[in-house]
């Protein structure tokens, strides 16, 4: 392990120790923010936790937490944005999927909803989880993950500046010509979605409300460790 490795550790701990310590109050103000302000804290554990788990992908592929030009502020503005529009989509599709299944089944109106709301596990609960999940990672995943593919490309080809993030995308050129439709077809879409967050994402919708974003930022960074480790390390 290098110097940095020790750094990035103690950084870590630093910062995951006040929510173990109670005396520090910082769990209590956690769940509060998270309730009172729900965007806000999502675009915050997204812009940290997110980026984080590139920024170890990198570690594992180059050796390095960050090099020139991979533009960890714009990286953290992008996932900042898309946590807030993957908060959108959860309360969306939690509050539509039932309605749906309900219409579709005949069932009581509020039926479905009542036992996914419900805090006991269940099979119904979880049934009715893993297919909020399957809808949510069909129909919005693909669309966030493409859109999330090209401000990547945006940022390396403006050299991670933020000035450079600011500037229009050439998204004819990205969608056309830098885009890996190989890559994002028969591995982000076809392999990940099912296979990782299709299970990932049905846990997500069964624990507490309060943590669920959280846990989506989380499952970031487990992804982007994943893949790193798939392909391989040059260091």
């Amino acid at each position: 392990m290098k110097k940095t490795d020790w750094i990035v550790i103690l950084i870590v701990v630093v910062v995951l120790a006040p929510f173990f310590i109670p005396a520090t109050g910082f769990f209590a103000w956690f769940e509060a923010s998270t309730a009172a302000h729900p965007f806000i804290m999502a675009f915050f554990k997204f812009a940290i936790l997110a980026t984080f788990g590139e920024m170890l992908a990198l570690r594992i592929r180059e050796g390095v937490y960050n090099k020139k030009g991979f533009g960890i502020v714009p990286r953290m503005m992008v996932w900042g944005f898309l946590g807030m529009c993957i908060a959108m989509a959860m309360i969306i599709f939690k509050s539509g999927v039932p309605a749906f299944l309900e219409a579709v089944g005949g069932c009581e109106k509020g039926a479905l909803a009542a036992i996914f709301k419900a805090s006991e596990l269940t099979w119904g609960k979880l049934g009715i989880a893993f297919a909020v999940s399957v809808l949510m990672n069909t129909i919005f995943a693909p669309v966030m993950m493409t859109f999330h593919k090209c401000t990547d490309i945006h940022i390396l080809d403006n050299g991670g500046t933020v000035r450079g993030l600011l500037r229009p995308m050439k998204m004819r050129e990205i969608m056309g010509q830098k885009v890996n439709w190989d890559v994002q077809w028969n591995v982000v879409f076809k392999k990940t979605i099912p296979l990782f967050w299709f299970p990932a994402h049905t846990i997500t919708f069964i624990l507490p409300p309060t943590f669920q974003v959280l846990f989506a930022a989380l499952l970031g960074v487990a992804l982007g460790l994943i893949l790193a480790l798939a392909g391989g390390s040059k260091k």
